[in-house]
């Protein structure tokens, strides 16, 4: 708990600043301008996301195949939600292993099941909670925990699923504003998922954004707790190896569409072709936040 605290408070802190500051003077010009050149990184970003996440996923032609069949569905309109879920038994049933891996013996403790099973009071009782205060709240916190919980690989991988809920289904924001979000995120030190903090105060203001931090990281801290006594254990199955890979198949060709998706949302003039050609820097590993600091910059300069 004190780790998951320490991990995200920082990036929540200064995330909650910038979403104030944003939804205060996201209409002046030279804010306009601003973004105007960070959704660029932003497609940059993702589109660097999806060739780091397949360098790392791909093994053979299959996952491949899965990636493709993930990303024009998603395009089709599919729920990404459902494709995962079918990426996961297909990868589940395929041969491409055989038997069990190893076995190896995981220890559980007692002690660990009745602390797990404090946390999960806890939430329910915090569910609870805002169900009395306010039904936004709790739908809010519902759509958030689904999110990272389905979101397996990393916090690139809640992008489509975030941009599926909050864009296209419930309609709470346009993909535009969802990008900006995106790029204040980057400017944090935490981890990309601490866009939903963005998410939700515009959505609900200071509430909405305690309340989508918190249930964000939830998931994760209850499956690391849930799934460490266990997970060499998980590891020895084949099922359990091979619909992970699914899993992580799938996601490459989602976040791929997601960045085609950002792109074709990007109004592409001589100036931001500029600005994405030297912002392919990222694909040379170069940090992040100076991408955004340099194109911050250029982008007040040149918009």
């Amino acid at each position: 708990m004190v780790s998951f605290v320490g991990f995200g408070l920082p990036a929540f802190i200064l995330m909650l600043i910038l979403s104030s500051l944003y939804a205060r003077y996201h209409a002046v010009p030279s804010i306009v301008s601003l973004f105007n050149g960070l959704q660029v990184v932003v497609v940059a970003i993702v589109a660097n996301a999806t060739y780091s996440f397949g360098k790392s996923t791909f093994r053979n032609y299959g996952d491949i195949v899965v990636a493709m069949a993930a990303s024009i569905l998603f395009w089709a309109g599919v729920s990404p939600f459902i494709v995962i879920l079918g990426a996961a038994f297909a990868g589940a049933v395929s041969q491409n292993g055989k038997g069990v891996v190893a076995t190896v013996e995981g220890k559980t403790d007692g002690n660990s099941f009745k602390q797990l099973f404090v946390l999960f009071l806890v939430l329910l009782f915090g569910l609870f909670m805002l169900y009395l205060m306010d039904t936004k709240l709790l739908n809010l916190a519902m759509l958030m925990i689904k999110i990272d919980f389905f979101a397996f690989g990393g916090g690139f991988a809640s992008i489509p699923l975030m941009l599926h809920e909050i864009v296209n289904v419930r309609g709470w924001m346009d993909s535009k504003t969802f990008m900006d979000g995106i790029a204040l995120g980057q400017v944090t030190p935490g981890p990309i998922v601490i866009t939903s903090t963005f998410v939700g105060y515009i959505f609900h203001g200071l509430p909405g954004a305690i309340v989508a931090t918190t249930a964000i990281f939830t998931p994760s801290l209850l499956m690391g707790v849930i799934l460490t006594p266990v997970f060499d254990r998980l590891k020895s199955s084949v099922y359990f190896t091979n619909a992970t890979k699914g899993i992580l198949a799938s996601f490459v060709g989602l976040i791929f569409f997601v960045s085609m998706k950002f792109a074709m949302d990007v109004h592409w003039d001589i100036f931001r072709v500029l600005i994405g050609v030297a912002f392919a820097a990222l694909f040379k590993k170069i940090d992040v936040l100076y991408v955004v600091i340099i194109a911050s910059v250029s982008s007040v300069l040149i918009f």
